[in-house]
C-alpha cells in the first residue's frame, strides 16, 4: 500500500539562526536519489506550537513529502536519528499516512 512520508525540519537552531541551506540541500539529494523525487513547502514557513509544560513553545518548520510504495520503517527510524544529528534536534517528526491515489 502507498504511503506519503512527511517529514518536519526546524528553520532555525535553539540560539534563532537560520540552519545552512546546505542541511536542506542535503536531505533534497538523499531523499531524490533514494526515492526519486519529493515536495518540500519551503517558501511559507509552517508554525509549530506546543505545550512544553511551563511554558507555549513555537517554532518555524519546512514541511518535506514523499510518496513511496512500501514503508521500510527500519530506514526512516535511521534515517530520522540522522536528522536530528544534523539539525541537533531532540525529536524530528517523521511520520507516514497510507494513501490512496485517485
Amino acid at each position: 500500500m502507498p504511503h506519503l512520508v512527511q517529514i518536519l525540519l526546524p528553520v532555525y537552531d535553539n540560539a534563532g539562526q537560520r540552519f545552512p541551506t546546505d542541511h536542506y540541500n542535503d536531505v533534497r539529494a538523499k531523499l531524490t536519489k533514494k526515492f526519486g523525487g519529493l515536495t518540500a513547502y519551503t517558501r511559507a514557513p509552517a508554525e509549530g506550537l506546543w505545550d512544553s509544560g511551563s511554558t507555549m513553545k513555537r517554532d518555524d518548520i519546512v514541511a518535506v513529502e514523499i510518496m513511496v510504495d512500501s514503508l521500510e520503517r527500519t530506514w526512516w527510524k535511521a534515517y530520522r536519528h540522522e536528522l536530528e544529528h544534523l539539525f541537533h534536534q531532540d525529536e524530528i517528526v517523521v511520520r507516514a499516512q497510507r494513501y490512496e491515489p485517485l
